[in-house]
């Protein structure tokens, strides 16, 4: 066995399974593939999984071929989008928010008498998540529960969380030692869905202060290639365009939406960030063609919702509290971008409620959704959130492939 690696581990070449599982270093509970498990675990610990993000002007670069490792971008490609960070001083505010997220996390387990240690690693900087598997095993844990830091299904926000912890498990020589299964995606859980209807409320009163009289609310997330998208979630669900990825995001906008009595309030999904080939096709519509188009429709108003993010990461402070609301001003809008969940009470709780879920094993009808949709598998189906480029890779907490 090797000690944690320091860095991002290579794509594994297998998913260790044990004797008559179907599901990858699963606990007993979910070895056989349960949509929800119907078997209460004992976990020893959790894991947070984060994205991780460069803590300084030299780590910029190494971080982003990190995170593009496989796709052949020189340097010169990626120093176009290390702009953003130097900005900051080659600081993402990712790695703190985790920090906090961590904390928080610790606190509420230990109001709640529930004695679990939280282990942090991130998939492309430093903690790593083959440095946190190690940890916990030296610490003499065995099998965790990970929460990973994305609240949608797509390849890049959970299936690829899945195959990096596959990774680290043969990188630190851990597989067939540790189990590690993933709580559900939470896009519709009560605890991720509260404070973005507390900041839409906020949003709307604010603008209405302004002087705003009609105003449009866009639901902003990260775009993906929309053959990525068309494979997010299951394929037997058939959510129609944009698949799982975009069938979550809008049900969830429309939850907010009546939460806060806006019925009336148009609104809209739009995307950002996008960051391949302009002959790839990615979602669309983009955030700032969204609100440059809107005074021709009569707004005089915009609330931009970060929906696709837990925090303020580098992609809300630059793409839209930098670009989004200045393309606002260029447009005569009044603007606001409202607060991404963070450290809510309500999803730390949240977060919790989700950990005993798998430890008490809930049935599935008594636990709380706020879509349709949910409550989202505990165990991913087969063949769910395929990456068109690089195929399906070795990947826990689900059916393979």
């Amino acid at each position: 066995m090797s000690a944690g690696t320091g860095m991002k581990p290579p794509p594994a070449t297998e998913a260790h399974l044990a004797p008559g599982a179907l599901v990858p270093a699963a606990s007993p509970a979910a070895a056989h593939g349960p949509e929800h498990v119907s078997e209460p675990t004992a976990y020893d610990a959790i894991l947070l999984a984060g994205f991780g993000g460069p803590e300084g002007q030299d780590d910029v670069i190494p971080f982003l071929r990190n995170v593009t490792a496989g796709r052949g971008i020189p340097d010169e490609r990626l120093e176009e989008v290390a702009t953003h960070y130097r900005h900051f001083g080659g600081v993402s505010p990712i790695n703190e928010h985790n920090r906090q997220l961590k904390a928080a996390l610790e606190t509420e387990l230990a109001a709640r008498g529930i004695d679990l240690p939280v282990y942090w690693g991130n998939r492309n900087w430093d903690p790593y998540v083959p440095d946190a598997l190690h940890e916990a095993h030296a610490a003499g844990h065995r099998r965790l529960l990970a929460i990973a830091t994305s609240a949608y299904s797509s390849y890049s926000s959970c299936r690829q969380y899945r195959e990096d912890i596959a990774d680290a498990l043969e990188a630190t020589g851990l597989a067939g030692e540790l189990e590690v299964d993933k709580v559900r995606q939470f896009f519709d859980h009560p605890g991720f869905v509260t404070p973005f209807c507390d900041a839409v409320a906020g949003g709307l009163a604010t603008l209405r202060e302004q002087g705003a009289t009609n105003v449009e609310v866009l639901f902003a997330t990260h775009s993906i290639p929309t053959a990525d998208a068309e494979r997010s979630g299951p394929a037997h669900l058939e959510l129609g365009e944009g698949g799982a990825y975009a069938a979550q995001h809008k049900a969830v906008a429309q939850v907010v939406m009546d939460a806060v009595g806006a019925q009336d309030v148009p609104w809209q999904l739009v995307y950002q960030s996008r960051s391949g080939p302009p002959t790839q096709p990615w979602l669309e519509p983009d955030v700032n063609d969204a609100i440059a188009a809107l005074p021709a429709s009569g707004r005089d108003g915009v609330v931009i919702v970060p929906l696709g993010f837990l925090s303020d990461h580098m992609e809300v402070l630059w793409d839209l509290d930098n670009e989004a609301m200045e393309t606002a001003g260029e447009h005569g809008l009044h603007a606001v971008r409202v607060a991404t969940p963070g450290v809510h009470p309500a999803f730390v709780t949240g977060l919790v409620d989700l950990v005993l879920e798998r430890i008490r094993a809930t049935p599935a009808a008594d636990r709380p959704a706020r879509t349709g949709l949910g409550p989202w598998y505990d165990v991913c189906r087969p063949g769910c959130c395929e990456n068109v480029r690089r195929g399906f890779g070795p990947a826990v907490s689900g059916l393979q492939p």
